[in-house]
């Protein structure tokens, strides 16, 4: 039976966005309450600081190493298919994790399984909006983006809940039930019907008479498409930034983690304390698609990168206020300010790539960006866990090694931007060699060369993050 196909811009395209939208508040809107149970874990494994903070990082860490994956994923199966294999596994992970008797454990399961799930999840729901959408992209992906602050918004009041009620174990469990909810979202991800005339068909290439390549030559070239070494090593601009993301990121997930703690360790109510987190959700409700549409901006276009390195440092200097008290009123202060930093982190962190990297490899340099990017993920909750054992749960040690990394990461990048900036000749950031037309169908972007022939190039996905 032929299967129906649906027509870009049309009115179901609008109900794809409300599915992305719910995808992405359970996915990356997930991470952020973990500190709820980050006290339940530690007692109830005996566990020190560093070894609890592990199942946080391997979770997000996940999220986001998952992304060359889900590319092949959605390139063989399509976005439908992948939101919903992503829908299970975060289920399969969560209610394997209820039954966990040690860490080790919960860290393969609602750890590992859940993020990749997760991955899968949200980052094919965002593919999804470049083939439904193409003259309200940017209204789209930044309608999709309130899910994510909603998410961050409810999940914790969620938590906290049931944990009174259920325990962790029982919240687990009610948690691998919610996830299945990405299945049902997935199968309204209908396949797209191509707006362009497809090309006549061409007869079959004579066979060549070369050898076909290796394994090893396949697994370069794979390499080559999803993760670009190549660019890391010749492009300054992208090795700067690469680094300084990376060093960054050794700080900005912290205050998502250990906040919660903090605060219930200098006696504020453990309902006052999750709703800390709640309260930096619902500002970015109204805050992420502010700086989205600021930073999509012509005139901001050649200072994004420099507008990045003020909003890490203004995020670096505002967990020294929490550091400096932790009286509720202080800790909601702390909140406000620390969303609008926040915002302008998560706005402009793939819009500076789009302007130090050619269009053409966008793809490959962001599959190596996030998979670097994960590395510092999975390293920073534990780092500052071994931090709170060796201090005697000091928690403003935490953050201010928050803002040691933030701080630094931010000057970092603004001055080697500078200098980059008057080694370099002015002139217009670097282009792709050919017009990039887009094919609105899950097949991938049409790279159309100076002789006018099309050929298949790479699979567009786009990488969106919890920041």
């Amino acid at each position: 039976m032929p299967q129906v196909l649906e027509r870009a811009e049309g009115c179901w395209a609008w109900v794809v966005l409300l599915a992305s939208l719910v995808t992405q508040g359970l996915t990356l809107g997930f991470p952020t309450c973990t500190g709820i149970f980050f006290t339940e874990l530690q007692h109830e494994f005996q566990a020190s600081n560093s070894e609890t903070s592990w199942f946080p990082s391997i979770l997000t860490a996940m999220l986001h190493a998952g992304g060359p994956l889900c590319s092949i994923l959605v390139g063989r199966f399509g976005c439908r298919v992948t939101v919903m294999l992503g829908g299970a596994l975060a289920s399969l992970g969560m209610v394997a994790g209820s039954f966990c008797r040690t860490l080790s454990q919960l860290y393969l399961t609602a750890g590992f399984i859940t993020g990749l799930g997760m991955c899968f999840s949200f980052q094919s729901s965002i593919t999804v909006l470049g083939f439904y959408f193409h003259h309200h992209r940017a209204l789209a992906n930044a309608l999709a983006s309130v899910g994510v602050s909603l998410g961050i918004t409810l999940w914790p009041l969620l938590s906290r809940y049931l944990l009174e009620d259920l325990g962790w174990r029982g919240t687990f469990l009610v948690f691998g039930g919610v996830f299945l909810h990405c299945c049902v979202c997935g199968a309204i991800l209908r396949p797209v019907a191509p707006s362009v005339a497809p090309e006549t068909t061409e007869a079959p290439p004579a066979p060549s008479k070369t050898p076909a390549p290796g394994c090893l030559a396949a697994c370069g070239r794979a390499i080559q498409r999803h993760l670009a070494f190549d660019i890391l090593r010749h492009n300054a601009g992208y090795r700067v930034y690469t680094l300084g993301v990376m060093w960054m990121i050794l700080g900005f997930p912290l205050p998502h983690v250990f906040l919660v703690p903090y605060a219930m360790w200098h006696g504020v109510d453990e309902h006052r304390a999750a709703l800390l987190i709640s309260i930096i959700g619902f500002s970015n409700i109204f805050l992420r698609p502010m700086a989205g549409l600021v930073a999509g901006r012509r005139d901001f276009a050649g200072h994004r990168k420099y507008l990045f390195s003020l909003a890490a440092l203004l995020n670096g200097l505002t967990n020294l206020v929490c550091a400096a008290s932790a009286d509720f009123r202080v800790l909601v202060g702390y909140c406000l300010l620390y969303s609008v930093s926040m915002s302008g982190v998560g706005a402009l962190i793939f819009q500076v790539l789009m302007d130090i990297v050619p269009m053409d490899r966008f793809s490959s340099a962001l599959g190596l960006f996030t998979v670097l990017e994960s590395v510092s993920i999975l390293i920073s909750p534990p780092l500052a866990g071994l931090l709170l054992d060796t201090t005697d749960n000091n928690f403003s040690y935490v953050f201010y090694m928050s803002s040691f990394f933030l701080i630094s990461a931010a000057l970092f990048m603004g001055g080697s931007f500078c200098a980059l900036q008057k080694k370099e000749r002015p002139g217009k950031p670097a282009e792709a060699e050919g017009a990039i037309t887009e094919v609105p169908s899950e097949q991938g972007l049409m790279v159309e060369d100076s002789r006018g022939s099309k050929k298949q190039l790479y699979t567009e996905v786009m990488y969106v993050t919890s920041v």
